[in-house]
């Protein structure tokens, strides 16, 4: 299973949300790269970069610091936040990103988001599935949508997705572990996505749980910035599965 940490940006900043709320900002670091690059210190090959400006103004904002990332170290980055046009998507990709998350668009817009994947490919489009009571939620999930979250990454599998990122609104940030069950039934009735867990992680023991569940890859946050689980577990745990 792939270790992924996030790194949210508000302002420039390395911040993190509680429930996606921007009124609990905590800023964890005035410098995003200098936190990548010590992830990348320890191994890590993936970055999940978050541009919650951009997910708040519905259009790329942050892309100087992915560009930044992508230059000065060798981590792999999907990029999410706010990307809701064909220019939006070429600033990403011109920037770095290896793959693009996009959340609001794949709901409102799927017209766009289809021909994202035929026209990108697999590969480099990845669905943010967003959800609150298996329910998608959209627009830096400041809204909930009426579709349910299995039968939706059903219709993008049909369409050629192959990963999907998938949080639980209700555990992210709050460090009482992820939703297990959840990601057992998209597992059980999404046969063959690439699934990929994100919110609620609070303790290494979780991992190991996810990646019997089958998750392809999760995605860390809060818990590395308070330092609930070490960049040395992580560098361990990266090490033992390439072994």
């Amino acid at each position: 299973m792939r270790i992924i940490p996030a790194i949210d940006i508000i302002d420039g900043k390395c911040v993190r949300l509680s429930k996606g709320d921007y009124n609990t900002k905590i800023i964890y670091n005035e410098n995003p790269l200098e936190v990548a690059k010590e992830f990348e210190a320890h191994g890590i090959e993936y970055l999940h970069l978050v541009d919650l400006d951009g997910a708040k103004s519905s259009k790329i904002v942050n892309y100087k610091i992915l560009e930044q990332i992508a230059s000065q170290t060798s981590l792999k980055i999907d990029f999410g936040g706010g990307l809701k046009s064909d220019a939006d998507l070429k600033i990403a990709f011109e920037s770095g990103a290896n793959q693009i998350t996009g959340g609001s668009i794949a709901v409102k817009n799927r017209a766009v988001f289809e021909k994202w994947i035929a026209e990108y490919g697999a590969d480099k489009i990845i669905l943010g599935a967003d959800a609150n009571n298996e329910k998608v939620a959209v627009s830096g999930w400041l809204e909930e949508s009426d579709q349910e979250l299995v039968p939706f990454i059903q219709g993008y599998q049909s369409k050629g997705i192959e990963y999907v990122i998938c949080t639980d609104i209700a555990k992210d940030g709050m460090l009482e572990g992820p939703s297990f069950e959840l990601y057992a039934k998209i597992l059980a009735e999404a046969q063959g996505i690439k699934l990929i867990a994100s919110g609620g992680i609070s303790t290494f023991d979780e991992l190991p749980k996810l990646a019997e569940i089958g998750c392809e890859g999760t995605i860390i946050g809060k818990a590395i910035y308070e330092g609930r689980i070490s960049m040395k577990q992580l560098e361990n745990y990266v090490l033992s599965s390439k072994s």
